[in-house]
């Protein structure tokens, strides 16, 4: 497990996350698994709102290929959440995020981790150079963090 527990601050990009009532297990709180899907969300919000991603039609789309979770303190419905996101790393066609998950009002994180995605071309699933709005929003969330 991971000693540094991120701040808020250390984040680029923040965005709300409700849980649900499903997302809670048997023990009473949120699955470990279902954090993986916090940070898609968080993600993939920002590649569409901020970048232009289309996820239906564009040419290119964001396959995952790595990702990691530590976990700090747990979380349960009805928690109101934030999502945090910076970007670690970019290269021609691959981009590393860092993601964490805080409880609202709270300052550390109750979960951080990373994903990384390789662009690839829609029809022949080759990677691709990332390219245009979409870069430009990854190189913001880059230089800010």
């Amino acid at each position: 497990m991971s000693k540094v527990i991120p701040k808020l601050s250390d984040y680029y990009s923040q965005r709300p996350i409700q849980t649900r009532w499903m997302d809670n297990d048997i023990y009473g709180h949120v699955n470990n698994v279902v954090y993986y899907s916090y940070f898609d969300s968080v993600v993939n919000q920002y590649l569409i709102e901020e970048g232009g991603l289309d996820i239906q039609n564009g040419q290119q789309i964001g396959f995952i290929v790595g990702s990691q979770c530590h976990y700090h303190s747990s979380i349960a419905f009805p928690d109101k959440l934030i999502g945090a996101l910076k970007v670690q790393r970019i290269g021609n066609s691959s981009v590393e995020y860092g993601v964490a998950i805080f409880r609202e009002g709270e300052e550390h994180a109750c979960a951080h981790g990373s994903m990384t995605h390789v662009f690839v071309d829609r029809e022949n699933n080759k990677p691709m150079p990332i390219a245009g709005a979409l870069r430009e929003a990854l190189e913001r969330a880059f230089e800010a963090s």
